[in-house]
């Protein structure tokens, strides 16, 4: 593993009185990694997501570095260091793509690359024009992932980005993601095994809002993955 880029020290967060959905948390990401972040629905997977990404103000931790160095999530300086594909998001209704894509580079103050190998890869061809309130589930999650690889921030996190996706989007998307080392760190959270298996160096396992089980590169059988996951959910 290369040298740490993003750590987590004991991060706990909720969504209100006696509702800790993330408890002791803690998490390492090496510069030039995939890592996947697996776990049953309701196991602090996009809570953990979106806590790294400012949305969430109920956290606290005893530490949140980038490359060694203190950062808080709603901070200018970790905001430009990282975008974040969520599982659902309906922000930005009344912008086009293009009008949305122009408006994220212009926040990240990057000139927009030439988009059109991604466009034609993720078949989004004929909705660059169209409100994104008015595109469907998979067409809004293609818009909000071109947008993300277009910009290649240091750290990219996807939270559940296979969902509503098409085949052929997928297959693309398992592309874009195992490639993605030379620009940077992804992390990549879903309860589809298959995604995490074909696409990540280490797998943490969560469960209850806490790591459970980590498997690195050379350990990553899915057999061994499903048991740890049917386990969690026996307990």
């Amino acid at each position: 593993m290369g040298a740490a880029v993003l750590t987590v020290n004991n991060l706990n967060a909720w969504y209100g009185k006696g509702k800790m959905a993330l408890a002791d948390f803690s998490l390492e990401l090496a510069e030039q990694e995939t890592a996947g972040l697996i776990g049953l629905n309701g196991a602090g997977k996009t809570t953990f997501m979106k806590t790294l990404s400012g949305l969430l103000p109920t956290f606290r931790s005893e530490g949140i570095l980038l490359s060694g160095k203190p950062v808080s999530p709603g901070k200018q300086a970790f905001k430009r260091c990282r975008y974040t594909v969520f599982a659902e998001d309906h922000s930005f209704p009344y912008f086009t793509f293009r009008e949305y894509l122009s408006y994220v580079f212009s926040a990240y103050k990057k000139d927009i690359p030439d988009i059109s190998e991604l466009v034609q890869g993720f078949h989004f061809g004929d909705y660059t024009d169209i409100l994104l309130k008015d595109l469907s589930t998979g067409n809004r999650k293609k818009a909000f992932l071109i947008t993300a690889f277009a910009l290649k921030p240091r750290l990219l996190f996807l939270d559940e980005p296979v969902n509503g996706l098409d085949f052929q989007s997928t297959e693309y998307l398992y592309q874009k993601i195992a490639g993605y080392k030379e620009h940077g760190t992804v992390l990549f959270s879903s309860h589809i095994l298959e995604s995490i298996t074909l696409t990540c160096d280490r797998v943490f396992v969560l469960e209850n809002g806490k790591i459970r089980q980590t498997f690195e590169h050379g350990q990553m059988n899915a057999a061994d993955i499903r048991e740890a996951l049917r386990y969690e959910n026996d307990i």
